[in-house]
């Protein structure tokens, strides 16, 4: 029997997406004024936040690779038999599925979409995300074409948000606060951090089915950290149970549909004592003002630059851990950071109406050293044409957040 190395399934039909045809429409629009300005001919997209931001499909990858091919008349993913049809039903294109019988199925996938089209000269990849392995693969099939990075141009246009993200990232947002809100109730002591986060992810997980019954569900979690534990941003919950006089740190993640949110939020349990509570007072009121700053026209490295010097006068600059705030959207923090809209010493990117950035100073205080821990604040902020909204209800600071438990 001869087994295939590609082929098309259309097994079932096609599911309700997160956005509008329209919408991709017009992201894949988007994309081929860049493929023209560039005079590229066919673009292919390997990282998992363009392919979903411009299909809807969010892979697995498993070792295996997947795909995107677009040309100025075809849209396609490419995927690994193991998905079966699901590529196809949640895709906004084609799919094409390779097997598995023999290695580099992926790349005579790509062959077959272009079919009898003319050769690609000019080929648009992503240089930030694509391995040299798969790069030197494309390139021995494809050995007249010259490859250009567009990895910078795309991260541009995913920094402007549509009316249709927008409203995802602000039921995120929403559903973060419950999430954040359903921990508090959680947090006694003897609770475990693990016990904690188990009950705002669930009550997320839940509210985002409520909200989206026609989404995937995946990938909505929760750092609860307290202790030590709170030293890093990213730390994972540990089985640690929580003492009287801990310093908290709850981080609510939920993910509707690819697109990202997040709430965090510095606690006490019980008691803060007064150095903690210093350097806690310190750190809001670098937040607060940094959300202050926040409106569009302003530079980037500006709002960095003078919250440095608010940190400094508070005595706490040499504590401060990372940027401010960065961008959110597609697959934000793991997969689709936009590198491009950050609060940082070293971007000098200007902010633009119906761009979504966040607030987070943090500052770490060592063990040993008087109030030690992590402290933080998370808010989102939509820059509309005069200013900005905070998209985050979830209260901060040392009147509402010291739970007694």
């Amino acid at each position: 029997m001869e087994r295939p190395d590609f082929f098309t399934l259309k097994n079932g039909d096609k599911v309700k997406l997160p956005f509008s045809n329209k919408e991709y429409d017009q992201r894949i629009s988007k994309l081929r004024s860049v493929m023209e300005k560039n005079n590229l001919d066919m673009v292919i997209l390997t990282s998992m936040h363009n392919i979903a931001y411009y299909t809807g499909f969010i892979y697995c990858s498993f070792g295996r690779p997947y795909g995107c091919i677009i040309t100025n008349n075809k849209v396609s993913t490419i995927s690994a038999n193991i998905d079966a049809s699901q590529p196809w039903r949640r895709s906004y294109c084609d799919n094409v599925i390779y097997t598995d019988w023999k290695r580099d199925n992926f790349l005579k996938a790509i062959v077959s979409i272009i079919g009898r089209d003319a050769p690609p000269k000019n080929i648009g990849i992503e240089n930030d995300h694509i391995t040299l392995d798969m790069k030197d693969k494309i390139e021995s099939i494809f050995t007249f074409s010259i490859f250009i990075d567009i990895s910078k141009k795309l991260m541009k246009l995913r920094m402007i948000k549509s009316k249709e993200e927008i409203e995802i990232i602000k039921n995120g947002a929403r559903i973060a606060d419950i999430g954040g809100d359903e921990i508090v109730k959680n947090i006694k002591e003897g609770a475990t951090e693990l016990e904690i986060a188990i009950s705002g992810r669930d009550k997320m997980e839940r509210e985002i089915a409520k909200t989206y019954p026609d989404a995937e569900y995946m990938d909505t979690w929760v750092w609860f950290q307290s202790g030590i534990n709170t030293d890093g941003a990213h730390n994972p919950k540990t089985n640690r149970k929580l003492i009287k006089g801990d310093i908290l740190s709850l981080n609510t993640f939920p993910m509707i549909s690819g697109y990202y949110t997040a709430l965090e939020r510095t606690l006490f349990l019980d008691s803060v004592d007064n150095q903690s509570l210093k350097a806690w007072e310190a750190n809001v009121k670098v937040h607060k003002r940094g959300i202050e700053l926040i409106k569009p026209g302003v530079k980037c490295s500006d709002i960095c630059n003078e919250l440095n010097e608010l940190f400094a006068e508070l005595g706490y600059l040499q504590y401060r851990t990372f940027g401010y705030g960065h961008s959110f959207g597609v697959l934000s923090h793991f997969y689709g950071r936009e590198a491009g809209l950050e609060l940082r010493e070293d971007i000098d990117t200007i902010l633009e109406e119906n761009m979504v950035i966040s607030m987070e100073p943090m500052i770490l205080i060592p063990e040993g050293t008087p109030g030690s821990g992590g402290y933080r604040e998370h808010d989102i902020l939509v820059i509309g044409k005069d200013g900005a909204e905070n998209i985050t209800k979830f209260p901060f600071g040392p009147e509402h957040n010291v739970i007694k438990g």
